[in-house]
């Protein structure tokens, strides 16, 4: 305020003690000066309102944005799991040089048909045992699960150096 030298601010009297206005100031520019920074300040809290409501609503975003992106990654695990077979045994041992090791069969393989075998009729290995004795010299279709990606193997069962007809 222009008027502050003598001791008038914000919100001292511009009256004097009998209720008179004061004479050593100038009123008319204290009220002026005094009315501008009720609007500058009001200004003020306007825009302090607008950007903290910006604020929440930026940051409501992001909260809803970084929900959607985790449900949206775990939608697409849960469609890629349900998108791979259910495996029903898994290949432990795969001797070089037999029929399994030809065919590509690998260890950690998961076995999700073999031939007619499937998680639906498996219930022990004998049922492969059966597949592969009723299938020498015959190609068997097998599927497997390796590194989370379906592949399928050519394997046909045949006697060779080792023991069985697949090792």
């Amino acid at each position: 305020l222009p008027s502050q030298q003598k001791g008038v601010g914000m919100n001292e009297p511009l009256v004097d003690a009998e209720g008179f206005p004061r004479d050593d100031i100038d009123l008319y520019q204290v009220r002026t000066a005094r009315h501008n920074i009720i609007c500058l300040q009001n200004d003020h809290k306007a825009l302090m309102k607008q950007v903290e409501e910006a604020l929440h609503q930026l940051h409501a975003r992001e909260k809803e944005k970084h929900a959607r992106d985790e449900a949206e990654a775990l939608a697409e695990a849960m469609r890629q799991s349900q998108s791979l077979p259910q495996a029903f045994a898994r290949v432990n041992a795969v001797t070089p040089g037999s029929p399994a090791s030809i065919s590509g069969l690998q260890v950690d393989d998961e076995i999700v048909e073999f031939g007619s075998v499937n998680v639906n009729n498996f219930q022990n290995l004998q049922n492969i045992a059966t597949v592969v004795q009723h299938s020498e010299g015959r190609p068997l279709s097998v599927t497997v699960i390796r590194s989370g990606k379906k592949v399928h193997v050519g394997l046909t069962p045949k006697r060779w150096a080792g023991k069985g007809l697949l090792g």
